[in-house]
């Protein structure tokens, strides 16, 4: 009998695919409402091996790459403004002659999953955060070490992940994974509880996930939506880090305006900030000063 105090979410995906990035919001309230009762496990499925043989009919993306860059940049920001996210169109430059795939971004990902398994889903977002909201050409090595240092990854560690070929020989596990449960586009979505399994194509609604988690197990797992307080609104920050306002008004069930009151509350104490990004924004926790009592000097964590 397999454990049945918690239920799997095998989440395929890719660090560049949109509606993935549009996901975010749905899986951070999936992780604050059950906690330890639901596991998310990113299983790679390699979106783009080489964009000049790929094409996406609907989107007319695909062959050269600085074409396919103007097509992405629109498709992506259609789909911002029905997910939520931002997305920065300027300089946005995803593809060229020398970087052709997203497969470096799905490599990087089982890098830093073999060097810290606990930041490795820091990295992730951070990766969706550089390719969709600041427009950076993640498909570069030197852009994927930059992230690997700011979510903290030992460094020397995460390189030589990239060149041994461990982190590609992860990926090609994951490809093989992704290729026995048919899931051919992202996101995709296994729910796993004991012995049964559901899949759910496509982006999901939070709704709809609950559903199927409270259809497996029976009713025994169950949600707790946390007091929409401005102090637990402050907590999920210094959480994430960097969060959009439709994640927050995701995770914490508020109406945009109510939320934007308390938001802009806590920014005059000066706890938080609003970083522009692209056609949106993000919220992030002021670094706090760091006192060494015996040399008296005071520096900022973090930056």
């Amino acid at each position: 009998m397999k454990d049945q105090s918690s239920l799997e979410i095998l989440a395929f995906t890719d660090p560049v695919c949109t509606w993935c990035w549009g996901s975010e919001p749905v899986l951070r309230k999936l992780e604050t409402w059950y906690g330890d009762a639901v596991r998310i496990r990113y299983v790679m499925g390699g979106l783009v091996e080489d964009i000049c043989a790929f094409y996406d009919r609907a989107n007319d993306i695909g062959g050269d790459p600085e074409h396919s860059n103007t097509q992405i940049a629109r498709h992506w920001l259609e789909a911002s403004e029905r997910h939520g996210m931002p997305v920065q169109i300027e300089g946005f430059r995803l593809f060229t002659a020398e970087t052709v795939s997203t497969y470096p971004q799905n490599i990087a990902f089982k890098a830093a999953e073999l060097t810290n398994p606990g930041l490795a889903a820091r990295y992730l977002r951070r990766m969706r955060e550089a390719s969709a909201a600041e427009a950076r050409e993640t498909g570069r090595q030197e852009v994927l070490i930059e992230l690997a240092s700011d979510v903290g990854l030992d460094l020397a560690a995460f390189i030589g992940h990239l060149k041994d070929g461990s982190a590609e020989r992860a990926f090609q596990n994951d490809m093989e994974t992704t290729r026995r449960y048919g899931a051919r586009g992202f996101p995709t979505f296994v729910f796993r509880y004991g012995e049964r399994e559901t899949m759910l194509r496509e982006y999901q609604s939070f709704p709809a996930m609950q559903a199927v988690i409270d259809a497996l197990s029976g009713g025994r797992l169950q949600g707790q939506a946390p007091e929409s307080a401005p102090e637990n609104l402050l907590g999920f920050i210094r959480a994430y880090g960097r969060v959009a306002p439709v994640e927050l008004a995701t995770v914490f069930d508020l109406a945009i305006g109510e939320l934007e009151t308390m938001l802009t509350g806590l920014a005059e104490t000066g706890l938080i900030r609003r970083v522009e990004a692209g056609n949106g924004y993000f919220w992030e926790p002021v670094p706090l000063p760091v006192c060494d009592a015996e040399s008296g000097i005071c520096r900022v964590k973090g930056e």
